[in-house]
């Protein structure tokens, strides 16, 4: 079995001062670390339980399977925020069948980012 110690999502934007303007500025994820110089230097956030390296460029945005999942303590306050800062929301806060209260919003590379708030009655919560 492999010992994982940390990780990270890696991602290549293809404009990386621009992501790093969603990521640091309109989400407001705070800097772990920075390495490197120039334009595409990289940056690594808090993740919650993870982070997020956005660093180098790519010819073309990440493929639409790559997808984030940002747990949040209140959607509807995060939908509030993010709205006010122009962050494009592909859908707003919806109960979804499964319990969880769940937003969409995009990066500026059409990367989903799934906003999730677990309701305090939720199994995800709480296991017996």
């Amino acid at each position: 079995m492999v010992h994982v110690l940390s990780s990270r999502i890696l991602l290549r934007p293809t404009d990386p001062e621009r992501s790093r303007a969603f990521y640091g500025g309109a989400l407001g994820l705070a800097v772990y670390r920075e390495f490197g110089t120039g334009p595409e230097r990289g940056t690594v956030y808090f993740l919650g339980g993870g982070f997020l390296e956005v660093s180098g460029r790519a010819e073309e945005p990440p493929s639409p399977a790559v997808r984030l999942w940002l747990q949040v303590a209140d959607v509807t306050a995060a939908h509030e925020e993010l709205a006010g800062r122009g962050v494009r929301i592909l859908r707003p806060p919806v109960e979804e069948p499964w319990g969880l209260v769940e937003m969409w919003i995009a990066d500026p590379d059409g990367t989903r980012i799934a906003v999730v708030e677990v309701p305090a009655d939720h199994p995800l919560r709480y296991r017996p």
